[in-house]
């Protein structure tokens, strides 16, 4: 199942008080199905990005942590079996990107924080810390050539658990990300198979070949962008939207219409747009940007197999002058999300993936648009039904990576059916007059 290599206990950050255990390698608990897993259209513009990461926070197992551990290892080992890509490395051939299916296995760290306890961490302002409980930080996915394509490590806290995932975004999106976690959950749980078996082939919803010009890291950890800039300081928060929240936004968005009403996305959506730019104190002549990474598993035709395993999303966009934005009330905004929504059908997702073809660009923040709030992640995705066997999540959320001035991240809320958590990152000024909006906050 395991490789294990040398104990080592360090500080995981310049302040912080994570000691690391072990470090060891979890192997696939049988061979790989296929020798390579190629790499198209909708995986490769991920490139430059960097790996994904998700912490969840979990009450103290009953049955202690060691033995939680080795839990997870053996249900890891069961679940790289099914997900395999995910066990392998990159290579390049021709300049074809793929992975390489050679079992070589993934992180698996274990670490304690005995001063930290999950509310604290859970707490809506606990950004900054969790570069300490997540792997991978500032790590480009083209470093999977030398790195393993997941990292895990568990952190066991005062009283609880911290489980941080750094997933290689070449390999998998939000929706693929959450299928293999809740098939691991679902296979610790005691399952001898999973639900939703994966589907590794990626031909069935584009097979153009794609090469790139690309130079693959020469030694682990020293892939480069080619468009290295200083990163600004941001400040990252979670902002709650109750269910009773949500619906009065959406009241709020549709009243007096008579066409398609908007949905809760296009609402809250709408509703983040013009808080954001109302707080970056733009002039009214400049443009603003909505970017969306929309899942096209139904947009396709045929539409993908419930358990298409890989990237397919692509981002979409609606732009206005910050003037027309902030002058007009909600369903304007609205009205532009839905419109940008709607049209993104198959025709448009062939056209994009044909255009991108022609000339390959890997993707940037700087991609997402002018004055840009981007959005990621759903909150229909159901992150808090994965319980390993010692409770549900306490909180779901995300490491530091990919992260940049105007980036959303959404999540269901934890105990109400319906409410959304906004995990969103901003430069400091801008973040510090959006918790006074009281428009935004829904205090009127």
């Amino acid at each position: 199942m395991e490789v294990k290599a040398n104990g080592v206990a360090s500080n995981g950050g310049i302040n912080s008080m994570v000691i690391v255990h072990e470090k060891s390698s979890v192997l696939p608990a049988r061979p790989s199905e296929n020798k390579y897993c190629d790499l198209i259209t909708f995986d490769l513009p991920y490139v430059t990005f960097h790996y994904n990461q998700k912490v969840i926070l979990y009450p103290s197992p009953s049955k202690g942590f060691a033995s939680m551990v080795e839990a997870l290892k053996k249900s890891l080992s069961e679940a790289l079996a099914y997900f395999y890509p995910l066990a392998g490395r990159l290579c390049l051939e021709d300049g074809i990107l793929k992975v390489d299916c050679n079992d070589a296995g993934v992180d698996f760290i274990q670490a304690s924080w005995s001063t930290m306890a999950v509310g604290d961490l859970a707490g809506p302002d606990s950004s900054p810390m969790m570069k300490d409980i997540v792997p991978f930080n500032d790590t480009l996915n083209l470093d999977g050539f030398f790195l393993p394509m997941v990292a895990v490590q568990a952190t066991e806290l005062k009283d609880g658990v911290a489980l941080g995932i750094a997933f290689n975004h070449l390999i998998l999106d939000g929706y693929s990300t959450w299928h293999f976690m809740s098939s691991w959950t679902e296979l610790c749980r005691g399952s001898k198979t999973i639900s939703i078996p994966p589907s590794h082939d990626r031909a069935l919803v584009r097979d153009t070949k794609v090469r790139l010009n690309i130079t693959p890291p020469t030694s682990r950890g020293s892939a480069t962008s080619g468009t290295h800039t200083e990163k600004p300081q941001l400040r990252g928060k979670i902002f709650h939207f109750s269910k009773e929240m949500i619906d009065k936004i959406k009241r709020r968005a549709n009243k007096g219409r008579e066409a398609k009403p908007f949905s809760s996305f296009q609402s809250l959506g709408a509703h983040l747009w013009q808080a954001v730019i109302r707080a970056r104190k733009l002039a009214p002549e400049e443009i603003t940007v909505f970017t969306l990474f929309i899942d096209c598993r139904k947009r396709v035709e045929p539409p993908a197999p419930k358990g298409y395993f890989g990237n397919l999303i692509q981002g979409i966009y609606g732009a206005t002058a910050v003037g027309y934005l902030l002058s007009n009330d909600l369903p304007f905004a609205a009205n532009m999300l839905q419109q940008v929504i709607d049209s993104h059908g198959d025709k448009a997702i062939n056209e994009q993936n044909e255009e991108w073809e022609k000339n390959p660009k890997l993707y940037g923040f700087s991609d997402a648009g002018m004055n840009c709030v981007t959005v990621g992640s759903s909150p229909r995705f159901e992150v808090y039904q994965n319980d390993f066997g010692w409770g549900k999540p306490v909180r779901v959320t995300n490491g530091c990576n990919n992260k940049f001035d105007g980036m959303v991240y959404l999540y269901p809320g934890k105990d109400e059916a319906g409410s959304v958590d906004v995990d969103i990152a901003l430069l400091p000024q801008t973040m510090d007059l959006l918790e006074c909006d009281a428009e935004f906050l829904m205090v009127n």
